[in-house]
Formats: structure tokens, C-alpha cells, sequence
């Protein structure tokens, strides 16, 4: 049945899935990282302030923010029927504009502008001014709508937050409710990337190298140490994520990523990426030795710089990758109190230095498969540089497998090993391995980072298998 009320429409976390003022404070962020005080500064003037110099200084591109397909069809069905649609956010009048001009859908536009932040009393205010006391429709999502919603006549709903539909309900003119099912649980895992804490297991490779792995004490220590940098890991890509927002949006495969897709909440991740780190801090300094902290500080210093800048610096970005790799070790080695040695940090720095241009060569493959020559966004290089990254990968793992030959000649190498020569076993293995990387990701075929890849390939896990065994063999 048409109506002649005007169905008013809330943006962030509604039309929307996700919201304005996080997206254009972290896309500040990314941007300025230098200049973070600014958002406090700018903030203590008022929460309408700190909208407007943030609209002001981050423009952000509306065509790749996550809408809500359920609530663009209902919009669009009410349009056909001649209904008057009015978008009234508490985002920045800038903002709202720019996604109203994208949609073509709005007659009106209403949003912060001023001093006045248009939310909750404010929007009500302003709504019941034009339209009068139950004179329009709603719909949003939040507990700043409960407001709004008293003074309309219909109630519509979208993906409510917790509390909200109840507390709705009990209004007496709740219509409908939109919700887009997402299996919470998984997204959430996947946000984590609870599949990369694979790679944590490095902590445990300064106790195979001693040959102490079955201590049990040390072991568990391990464990420990394990969950903690898991952790603060988790908490790193979940900031590397709210960083990346629009870059990641502009990847084929990345868009789909839980924060870039609008799966995950926003805001729940700026709460729980501060926690994860809070909890990773706090169990180390309670648990392991200091030196273990200090190397978890080391990581998460050298991942935020990574983060922020490093990683759009050519050459710069891959060999910070190789260091955040071998930091693992080196956490693990400080984990169990031993010392560091020269041929470990080597060795891991030449390979894992491969592996990161693995990486970045499967990255600007993927786009010079789309015929993109121009800039890849968010780094440092072009479509064209994939022979010479080929070249300068090959090279670092091979040199890996020339430190791994001057380490069996050790004399320390030839203490801790009975029959040391049998080592020589394990060049001609990791020759093997680190072609065969290069060749499928040289044929498009690696689609993973290259550390997780090796986890989940059956010939990667039968090379570390006969890997572990010239080892064990050895000693």
C-alpha cells in the first residue's frame, strides 16, 4: 500500500555496513600516521568538529564502501512507488552527499554539518521539525535510533545491534526487520586469521635446532609463548585491515575480507583489536622472560611501521617481511633463554626474504593477468617489475641453501651432531623446494602467502618431513 510519509534512511551501520567517522579517522590514519594527535585535538571541540576536518582532509571513495544489498533493494522498490527517501546520517553533510549522488535514490539529504552532530536527540529534533510528530518512517539500526524511532510512525529495522530490536519492540510500531545472515563465528576466525598463526610455530624452531624439543618445561614454555604472539598477531591484522579499507576494496580477492566487506562490525574491531594487544602484553610480562617481551614489542613496533608505511616502499616492505619472520625466532629463542646464533638469523633472513617476493610476484601477477600496467595500489611496484623480483627471489633462497652448507662446517655444528656430513642431504631438499615455490608461483598458481601455502601443500609437507629427518638422522 503507498504511503504519502517519507521513509528516512540512516546511513552508517543501515545503508551501510560499516561506518563513516571510523572509516575516515583510520584512512586519516593511514594516510598521516604522523599527525595522529590531530584526531584527539580536533575531537576535544566537539565529536561535529572532528567530522567536518576529518571530511575535509580524507575523501573518501563512496563506490567501494560495503552497502547493504537487503536495504538498497527495499529502497529501491519504495522509490518505484513514488515514495519520498531521505537519507539523514550523523556522518558529515560531505559524506552523505557523495553517497546520495552515487545512489540517485535520495530527494533529501540531511547530515552533520556545523556544530550540530545529527544524531540521536538532534536527528529527532531536526526529523520531527520537518515532517512532524509520527509524520515519517525510519530506518536504522543503533541505540541512538530509539530516540528517532519514538517519534515515528513505523520502526524498520537493519541488522540491529544487540538490544535493539527488543528495546524496539517495546516501542509498539515496529514494522520489519532487515538482516543479512553471516555466520559471525567465521567471519570473526577468519578476521583473526587464526590460519596464519601457523606461521608463529618459527618460536618453536630454536628447540628443535638445540635438540631439547622434548623437555617438557620448554616445551610448554613454548606453547605459552605460541598463544601470546598469536595473539598480538591477530590484533596486528586486524589493524593492518582497518588501514587498508580501500586498498583492500580494490583487490579481487581481498575486497572479500570481513572488515573490507562490511562482515564484521566496524566498531567491534576498533574495541577488539586493542584488547587482543592488551592481553598478549600483559600475559607476556606476567609469564615469559623479558627479553621475550621485548621481542614481542620489537614485532609489533616493526608490523605498525609496516602497516602505516613500509609496506608501499619498494624493497623496503619485502625485506621488513623477511625481519618479521626471523623476529618469530628470535622471540622463541628468548622464550626458552637461549642464545641467538649467527647461522639461525642468516638462514632465515635469506629464505624468508624469498618467500616475502614470493608474495609480492603472485600480488603484481594477479594484475598484469588483468592487463593492469599502472601502479599497484597500496605498493610499491609495477606489473613490469616481475622479472627482476624473480630474479632477486631465486637468488636469496639459493643463497639460504649456501649458508645452510657453511653452517654443517661449523665446528659448533660438528659438536652437536654425531654424523654431521649427512646434512649435506638437506641442500640438494631445500634446492628442491624453493624452485619448486618459484615455479608455481611463476605459473600464477600460488594464491596464499607462501608460508601458509607450504602448510596445506602435500609436497611442501613431505619436503619438511625428509627435511626434519636428515636432522634427526644427523644427531
Amino acid at each position: 500500500m503507498q504511503t504519502n510519509r517519507p521513509l528516512i534512511v540512516d546511513l552508517d551501520g543501515t545503508l551501510l555496513r560499516s561506518d563513516m567517522l571510523v572509516e575516515s579517522a583510520f584512512a586519516f590514519l593511514r594516510h598521516s600516521p604522523f599527525r595522529a594527535y590531530k584526531l584527539l585535538t580536533w575531537l576535544l571541540k566537539g565529536k561535529a568538529n572532528l567530522k567536518a576536518k576529518l571530511a575535509a582532509a580524507v575523501p573518501l571513495d563512496v563506490s567501494l564502501l560495503p552497502y547493504d544489498e537487503g536495504v538498497i533493494s527495499f529502497l529501491e522498490r519504495e522509490k518505484e512507488k513514488g515514495r519520498t527517501l531521505v537519507l539523514a546520517t550523523a556522518s558529515h553533510q560531505d559524506y552523505a552527499d557523495a553517497v546520495a549522488t552515487h545512489f540517485g535514490l535520495f530527494d533529501q539529504v540531511l547530515g552533520t554539518i556545523g556544530s550540530t552532530n545529527l544524531s540521536a536527540r538532534n536527528k529527532r529534533d531536526v526529523l520531527v521539525g520537518k515532517y512532524g510528530e509520527k509524520g515519517f518512517d525510519y530506518i536504522g539500526n543503533s541505540h541512538d535510533d530509539l530516540t528517532v524511532w519514538t517519534s515515528a510512525h513505523k520502526a524498520h529495522l537493519a541488522n540491529p545491534e544487540s538490544g535493539v530490536q527488543s528495546a524496539a519492540a517495546k516501542l509498539g510500531n515496529l514494522d520489519q526487520v532487515f538482516r543479512t545472515p553471516t555466520p559471525v563465528w567465521r567471519a570473526w576466525m577468519k578476521q583473526l586469521r587464526v590460519h596464519q598463526w601457523a606461521k608463529n610455530a618459527l618460536l618453536f624452531v630454536p628447540l628443535l635446532a638445540a635438540h631439547r624439543v622434548g623437555e617438557f618445561e620448554l616445551f610448554l614454555t613454548g606453547i605459552v609463548a605460541f598463544l601470546l604472539f598469536s595473539l598480538c598477531a591477530s590484533s596486528v591484522y586486524i589493524l593492518n585491515d582497518l588501514l587498508d579499507l580501500e586498498d583492500d576494496r580494490q583487490h579481487s580477492s581481498k575486497r572479500l575480507r570481513p572488515l573490507a566487506s562490511g562482515v564484521v562490525p566496524i566498531k567491534a574491531a576498533v574495541v577488539v583489536f586493542p584488547a587482543l594487544l592488551l592481553i598478549a602484553f600483559t600475559g607476556a610480562a606476567w609469564l615469559m622472560p623479558w627479553k621475550f617481551v621485548l621481542a614481542l614489542f620489537g614485532y609489533y613496533v616493526l608490523t605498525l611501521a609496516y602497516s602505516l608505511f613500509l609496506k608501499r616502499t619498494m624493497t623496503v616492505d619485502v625485506i621488513t617481511l623477511a625481519m618479521l619472520y626471523t623476529a618469530r625466532i628470535v622471540a622463541g629463542t628468548f622464550a626458552y633463554n637461549f642464545s641467538l646464533t649467527f647461522w639461525m638469523l642468516a638462514f632465515s633472513m635469506f629464505l624468508f626474504l624469498s618467500l616475502a617476493l614470493v608474495k609480492r610476484y603472485a600480488e603484481l601477477h594477479e594484475s598484469r593477468m588483468k592487463n593492469n600496467k599502472e601502479f599497484a595500489p597500496g605498493r610499491g611496484y609495477y606489473p613490469g617489475d616481475l622479472q627482476m623480483i624473480s630474479s632477486l627471489g631465486a637468488a636469496s633462497g639459493y643463497l639460504s641453501v649456501l649458508v645452510l652448507a657453511l653452517y654443517i662446517q661449523d665446528q659448533n655444528t660438528l659438536a652437536l651432531y654425531q654424523r654431521p656430513q649427512v646434512i649435506w642431504l638437506a641442500c640438494p631438499l631445500l634446492l628442491y623446494w624453493i624452485t619448486r615455490i618459484w615455479m608455481i608461483t611463476h605459473r600464477g598458481q600460488m594464491h596464499d602467502d607462501p608460508v601458509v601455502f607450504a602448510m596445506k601443500d602435500r609436497n611442501s609437507l613431505l619436503f619438511a618431513v625428509l627435511f626434519a629427518s636428515v636432522f634427526w638422522f644427523a644427531s
